[in-house]
Order: C-alpha cells, then sequence, then structure tokens
C-alpha cells in the first residue's frame, strides 16, 4: 500500500522517547533517511510531538513521533511531557532512545529513575518497546561501552548500540524492529462476517452529521473494505431500507446500518438476516469487543448517583442530533433519570483520573489508531471502571444486543 493510500490512523506508529538532546530528532532522520526532524545542540529543541508519515523498508507504512524531552524541567517543560505522554497513549512501538552524554555516571544515584518508569508506562499499556543507545561515538573505548551496556541491562534485556550521525547499528535495530510482534489492527473489517458473493445492505442515514458531499469515514472503509472482498453491496438511507429490501430477489446476507437507526432497521430485517452497525463494527476493528459488550451491560447498573464519560475521538462542534453529545446522553437520562450526571470529552482530552466515572462510553474511535483506543481500554480497566461504544450503548439499550453480530 502506497504513502498516499493509508489514512494515519491505519499506520504503525512508532515514538521515539528519551532525555533532552538524547539525539531523538538525528535518529527519526537516520531512520527515514530524510531531514524532517530539526536537529539542534540546544536542550529542549522539539517542544509539541512532531507526527510524520512516511513508508520506510520493510517497515511499511508507519507514522514516527518524535517527542520532547521526558526530562524537561519547570512549568513549560512538565506541559511538554505532558504532550510526550499523551503521543506515547498512540504508539504501537515505543523506543526508549539513551545517550552516554545525557545519563549520569554509573556510579551516580538514581541513574536510570526516568528510563524505569517509562518501561514501566509502556509495560502497564502491553505496548512493545527497545531500548536504543544513540551517540555510541562518543564513547572512548570498549570498556566504556561495555560498562554502560550492562548498566543499562538493569531494565532491558536487549540495547542497541548506533549512531545516528554514522548509521552504525542501524541493521541490526531495523531488523529487531520488523520482528516485534505488533497487533496495531485487525486484518479486515468484515472478513470475519463475509465472504465473496455475499449480499451487504448498508443503511447510512446522511444526517447532519455527515459532511456536505461526503460520507463519514467508517462508511467508507466498510465499503472499501466489502468491495475487497468481493461482496455485493446495495447502500440506502433508513428512509429507502423498504424499497430497497422489496427489491432484492433475495433476502441480504448482512444489514450493516447506522447505530442511531439500530431498532428501526432491526425491525425490518428478514428473519434469516444477520445486522451489525458502523459502530460495533469499529469496536472490533479498534478496540475490544468483547470488552465493549461487557461495559454496556452496566447500563443496568447505574443509578442517579452515578457519573457517565462519553469521548469523542474528534473534536467538533456540538450539533442538534448529535449522537455523543444529544442522542446517547438523552437515552441514557430517559432510562436513568435526568439527575444521571454526563460529562463530555473529545479529541485528545481524557481525564487522568477515571476512578469518579461509573462508565466511560467512547465513539467507534475512526480518527484514532488502533492502540490509542486500547491504551484507553487499558486506562479504564486500571481504574476498575466499565468502558463501551456508542453503537454496543444503542444496541443495548434497544435490546437487540444479543441479536448483533460481533
Amino acid at each position: 500500500m502506497g504513502l498516499n493510500d493509508t489514512p494515519r490512523a491505519n499506520r504503525l506508529h512508532i515514538g521515539i522517547f528519551g532525555r533532552r538532546n538524547a539525539g531523538k530528532s538525528s535518529f527519526i532522520n537516520r531512520l527515514t533517511g530524510s531531514d524532517i526532524a530539526i536537529v539542534s545542540d540546544i536542550a529542549g529543541t522539539t517542544a509539541d510531538p512532531v507526527y510524520k508519515s512516511m513508508e520506510i523498508h520493510p517497515i511499511g507504512p508507519c507514522v514516527l513521533i518524535d517527542t520532547a524531552g521526558y526530562d524537561d524541567e519547570g512549568e513549560l517543560g512538565a506541559l511538554r511531557v505532558a504532550k510526550t505522554r499523551e503521543a506515547a497513549e498512540k504508539c504501537d512501538i515505543a523506543i526508549l532512545l539513551l545517550a552516554p552524554d545525557r545519563l549520569p555516571d554509573a556510579g551516580g544515584k538514581n541513574t536510570l529513575d526516568y528510563e524505569k518508569e517509562w518501561a514501566s508506562f509502556f509495560e502497564e499499556r502491553r505496548t512493545p518497546w527497545l531500548c536504543v543507545l544513540n551517540k555510541i561515538d562518543l564513547l572512548a573505548d570498549d570498556d566504556e561501552k561495555t560498562r554502560l551496556l550492562r548498566c543499562l541491562k538493569s531494565f532491558a534485556l536487549k540495547v542497541y548500540p548506533v549512531c545516528a550521525h554514522t548509521g552504525t547499528g542501524f541493521q541490526e535495530f531495523l531488523q529487531s524492529l520488523v520482528e516485534i510482534p505488533v497487533d496495531f489492527e485487525a486484518p479486515s473489517l468484515t472478513g470475519h462476517l463475509v465472504k465473496a458473493g455475499d449480499s451487504v445492505l448498508l443503511v447510512m442515514p446522511q444526517d447532519i452529521q455527515a459532511p456536505k458531499g461526503r460520507l463519514i469515514l467508517p462508511q467508507v472503509q466498510v465499503m472499501r473494505d466489502l468491495l475487497d472482498i468481493g461482496a455485493v453491496i446495495t447502500a440506502v438511507t433508513a428512509a429507502g431500507l423498504p424499497q430497497a429490501l422489496a427489491s432484492l430477489k433475495t433476502p441480504p446476507s448482512l444489514m450493516i446500518t447506522d447505530s442511531q437507526v439500530f431498532a428501526q432497521v432491526y425491525a425490518l430485517k428478514p428473519p434469516q438476516t444477520r445486522i451489525t452497525s458502523f459502530s460495533v463494527i469499529m469496536a472490533r476493528y479498534k478496540g475490544d469487543a468483547k470488552t465493549f459488550i461487557e461495559g454496556a451491560t452496566a447500563i443496568d447498573r447505574l443509578t442517579t448517583d452515578d457519573r457517565v464519560l462519553i469521548a469523542e475521538a474528534c473534536s467538533h462542534n456540538a450539533l442538534d442530533g448529535d449522537i455523543g453529545r444529544i442522542k446517547i446522553p438523552a437515552m441514557l437520562k430517559k432510562r436513568i433519570g435526568d439527575a444521571l450526571q454526563i460529562d463530555i470529552v473529545s479529541g485528545p482530552q481524557f481525564p487522568e483520573d477515571l476512578t469518579p466515572y461509573s462508565l466511560v462510553i467512547h465513539c467507534g474511535g475512526c480518527m484514532f489508531n488502533r492502540r490509542h483506543v486500547l491504551s484507553r481500554i487499558v486506562r479504564a480497566e486500571k481504574a476498575g471502571v466499565p468502558i463501551t461504544n456508542y453503537g454496543m450503548v444503542i444496541a443495548h439499550i434497544t435490546g437487540i444486543l444479543p441479536h448483533v453480530e460481533v
């Protein structure tokens, strides 16, 4: 797949993390073979994370993330580190980059505290990480190199010594990078539901949330996936569904609907036709469908004393009929009571502390890469808070979740 064919959300995200002036920008430039990051001897040159979509052989389509040093100081430094941590939530693979001139002496106290903290951060989120020692050209002799590598092995089983300026050690590092088993996306959106020749009916209301003249991203991605499989597609709005069903010689094998009209579509579904929604499909593709199904059942335990968090991946102005800001809150309050407290966040906003909430409801996450959604699931699990997504919530509230294909 070419550089322009793969959306950022579907690319392997590789983050480079390290102290200030560990050579992260030089490392990225060497990795890509081009000067895409600003290199400077001044500590703190990289302020906000820089995202660069690339095609790197033999890795394939990926996004490289150049981050600010995690040892930054002061009030502004704390903000930079917060941005670095935010970027870390999106990484499919993390590279902890160290440099001899940015580490205390081997006899120093708390030599690797920063590194151990970040290694734990990635291990908690089940994010694969590699330890790389950059600037090995600064080491005076082999004895010094051996000493430092032995020191680093106190928290990393394998350390890759490289020099970003000369390219020394990069082949071995790249080979290890390629061999890391990474489950960063499901192989197919609908391949587990249909096969070549199956008839699929898509129900796609073009409401106020749909961009003028375009389809929303999950609809586009599902349609492309079905075409790649060889399925036979019919697409209609909810209003055109009865006529579409009547025009088909045989009932469709599968119906995929916008979650907002789940109940309406289910009522018209032929008995032998299976049903799912775009949001439910995204739950499996971007996150963990089993966890989301279990999370949806937490609605039955909610009371008016509880607090619910609704999280949207993309930032946009609230529109009349908005599914996340209007429709789902209305459905919940109708079921639980108007006193139910509902907080809404969007884009990168996501509370550090989730314990005040009894349930987290996430959107389909089409604008996030899979690791970003999974990292939020891990955070919810760590806080002991159930998490689900839009489609699962609507299917559960309407009583049809047991009949939905996941």
